[in-house]
């Protein structure tokens, strides 16, 4: 039997946000299929397990599927998340920039690779739990109109920063229904439901670096042998010490510099051609 709803893929992370998305969706009268990405391979025992990537995800994703009655799939994109968001992370560290590896996630993957196994599976959309707002264009004869993207009206939450790099094609068939909420009316929500995943705790970390540590992350990455060694000066040229690696530091960063300065001393430039790192003052 035909359905004449618009049909949805939605990203569940097995949190709060995108399980409530979930029956937000439904309410909204779409037909909603839940699918986790898989980004590590199963024998990688070092990642963090209760992250948005993690064994556990996938589990936490599946229950709640099943307590809103959607199909769940799970996609296997360990080899594209290595390709196009780890060796960017590790890469945009080597090259003395600090890197956004949820832009590239959100780009590449969510709204990019996703979309194959959305139209396999019939969908017109992709939805996910962001806190943000999609304003669709109405639909004008001949023209297809753009869509607009606005901060969620949460201002602690706000993650439309993260969503910046999406073309028109991909924010006209993105989805995001918890825009206009807080999150303790989606908390409230989740309660009301009976998810079990109402009180998990917010992901604030990298997904993908265990207990936030980047820099072990990058050396177990890259290898030891990789760190680009060099020297740390002040911005008048004055050599101040040595330091581990151009990849362990970012601009505007404060711990880890050498001490001995009556004001406290930020990272204010990198430089990759000379493994130069040069401290300033909050002024520089």
């Amino acid at each position: 039997m035909g359905s004449n709803k618009q049909r949805v893929l939605l990203g569940m992370s097995g949190g709060v946000d995108s399980s409530v998305a979930g029956h937000l969706l439904q309410e909204q009268g779409y037909e909603v299929i839940g699918v986790t990405m898989k980004v590590w391979p199963q024998d990688c025992i070092s990642r963090a397990e209760d992250k948005c990537c993690g064994p556990q995800a996938v589990a936490d994703a599946r229950s709640v599927a099943h307590s809103l009655g959607i199909p769940h799939y799970v996609a296997d994109e360990a080899d594209q998340f290595e390709q196009t968001v780890i060796t960017y992370f590790a890469s945009e560290y080597q090259a003395g920039r600090t890197p956004n590896p949820c832009v590239m996630c959100n780009e590449k993957l969510k709204f990019g690779n996703l979309w194959g196994k959305a139209q396999a599976l019939g969908c017109d959309y992709i939805a996910t739990g962001h806190y943000a707002i999609i304003e669709h264009p109405v639909a004008g004869v001949g023209d297809p109109g753009r869509a607009v993207l606005r901060k969620g009206i949460d201002p602690r939450k706000d993650q439309s920063y993260f969503l910046f790099s999406l073309r028109q094609p991909q924010l006209r068939r993105a989805l995001m229904p918890l825009g206009t909420m807080s999150k303790p009316e989606i908390r409230g929500i989740a309660r009301s439901l009976g998810l079990k995943v109402a009180d998990k705790i917010d992901s604030q970390e990298i997904c993908f670096v265990p207990g936030n540590d980047y820099k072990a992350f990058l050396r177990s990455h890259l290898g030891e042998g990789e760190f680009r060694r060099g020297k740390i000066y002040d911005v008048d040229g004055n050599f101040l010490g040595e330091h581990e690696g151009i990849e362990l530091f970012t601009i505007g960063q404060r711990k880890g510099l050498p001490g001995g300065s009556p004001r406290p001393r930020y990272v204010v430039d990198l430089d990759p051609e000379t493994n130069r790192v040069v401290v300033g003052d909050a002024d520089d």
